[in-house]
């Protein structure tokens, strides 16, 4: 084994997606993939363990989308380069990883050159934007202000976290064990994250979600039952 590969951890939902890059990278006598991660808490915890170079990573995964597990691996693990990876070119998207400091932007309509190219870019600390994303940037990269929608409620780090699970229809008892907190400490952060965005049923928070990009409208919770519209849902 060389000990000059670029190693990468890959971060996607789609298990297709993770084989079919692995056997793509396979390929490359440079590049060396060393873990996989189903879901933006999985891609924080490996990274953290396995220190990467280079982190390929979607945008919209389950328990934790990908800009909060960059913001996240950014603050924990500042030497890993991180590319993104997704199909989704809309401009929030684009402007709230730009403003964490991404070292690429990819679509995944891009070639498996591309690819490659891309990481060994990042790698050499140069950056690697697809042509349609890098012709948007300068007007992304210059609004730093509400770079997320839900920042503009101040939501804390851990409110966007429980946000994001509960749009994704888990209940107070599944999100406790999740984030490896207390029951009534999820109640805490649920009520002030409803304070703050001034809604008070789980559907209008999961719209919330699916509008500030923390989900994929075909990922939300289902509509409450009407009988219990309280977000105190255990």
């Amino acid at each position: 084994m060389a000990t000059n590969r670029i190693t990468v951890l890959l971060a996607d939902d789609h298990t297709v997606v993770r084989e079919g890059l692995r056997a793509l990278l396979a390929a490359e006598t440079d590049i060396e993939v060393i873990g996989e991660a189903a879901n933006g808490r999985e891609a924080v915890a490996l990274a953290q363990q396995l220190l990467p170079a280079v982190l390929v990573m979607d945008i919209l995964m389950p328990r934790l989308n990908g800009v909060e597990a960059t913001r996240q691996i950014r603050q924990l693990c500042p030497a890993t380069r991180i590319l993104i990876l997704t199909a989704r070119s809309e401009d929030r998207y684009i402007q709230q990883a730009t403003a964490l400091g991404i070292a690429g932007y990819l679509l995944k309509q891009a070639s498996a050159r591309t690819v490659c190219a891309a990481i060994r870019d990042v790698h050499q600390g140069r950056k690697a934007f697809s042509p349609s994303i890098a012709c948007r940037l300068p007007h992304q990269c210059a609004d730093h202000c509400g770079t997320c929608v839900y920042r503009e409620a101040c939501l804390t780090e851990r409110e966007v976290e429980v946000l994001q699970l509960v749009a994704e229809g888990l209940p107070n008892k599944q999100i406790a064990p999740e984030l490896g907190l207390s029951i009534r400490t999820v109640e805490k952060h649920r009520g002030a994250l409803t304070r703050k965005l001034n809604i008070f049923d789980t559907a209008s928070l999961t719209r919330y979600a699916i509008g500030a990009g923390l989900v994929d409208s075909t990922s939300g919770a289902p509509a409450p039952d009407a009988r219990h519209p309280s977000l105190s849902m255990a």
